[in-house]
């Protein structure tokens, strides 16, 4: 989807995004190590069944097995060489479900830190996530939603990757907790601070996601919304993760 994205998109006011990928993936037998994305290869009926139960559910917008399908995740699993397949492949699977439902592939943060915190240089970041955008627009999304950041110059790098290597919609979303002084990321990024930067920096949609449960994202909400005059991206965790009898748990 171009980014005349408006009247397609938002002309049935508030859209429902799917749920949570990785849980109902460990219900169907991921396990602790395992590189998820490479069931996009190897696991494409698990997938494609994931995506069609969201679909029932009444999702408008269901995303793709991608988060950690960047090249420093999938180095890190050996499939490296498999950037563009395994990307390309996310995308077509939640397509060939679809039907009327809108697919945003996902992109989630690399794990390496930016220079000087890290060894990464920004080019080198914006490289790595134009590799999955390329496959994403080959795959035929609808739009890219970049998530789970708390870093800001990191999501910028995949913000600009997107907007250098395609004319998509893209929804970018970071995560917050609570602290002493109010909601950041984990370095520190207020929810003000970071939907004023990622509008300049040309964003579509803006928002939250993951977290600590329900009761806090709306908080969180109201604090993005008074912000951006952008629509908003919210897509809470159900509480957070718990290891349980060697099963995730949330609480």
């Amino acid at each position: 989807m171009t980014r005349d994205w408006k009247k397609k998109l938002f002309s049935r006011g508030i859209l429902v995004l799917d749920g949570a990928w990785g849980t109902e993936m460990i219900k169907r037998g991921l396990v602790p190590g395992e590189c998820p994305e490479l069931w996009n290869l190897d696991r494409p009926d698990d997938i494609r069944a994931i995506a069609r139960a969201y679909r029932e559910a009444g999702a408008d917008i269901i995303l793709t097995n991608t988060f950690g399908g960047n090249y420093f995740k999938l180095k890190k699993a050996g499939v490296s060489s498999k950037v563009r397949e395994i990307n390309r492949k996310g995308v077509e699977l939640s397509k060939e479900i679809v039907e009327d439902s809108l697919v945003f592939a996902s992109i989630g943060p690399t794990g390496e830190f930016l220079k000087p915190l890290g060894m990464t240089a920004e080019d080198e970041m914006i490289s790595c996530f134009s590799e999955q955008v390329k496959a994403f627009v080959e795959g035929g999304a609808d739009g890219v939603i970049v998530e789970t950041m708390t870093d800001l110059n990191e999501a910028k790098c995949a913000l600009k990757a997107v907007r250098e290597n395609s004319n998509l919609s893209v929804a970018v979303s970071m995560t917050f907790e609570k602290g002493k002084r109010g909601y950041a990321t984990i370095m520190g990024i207020t929810p003000g601070k970071a939907v004023v930067e990622l509008e300049k920096a040309g964003a579509d949609i803006v928002g939250a996601n993951c977290g600590s449960g329900i009761e806090n994202m709306v908080e969180i909400a109201c604090i993005i919304r008074s912000a951006a005059t952008l629509p908003l991206w919210i897509k809470p965790n159900a509480g957070a993760p718990q290891l349980e009898e060697g099963k995730t748990v949330y609480r």
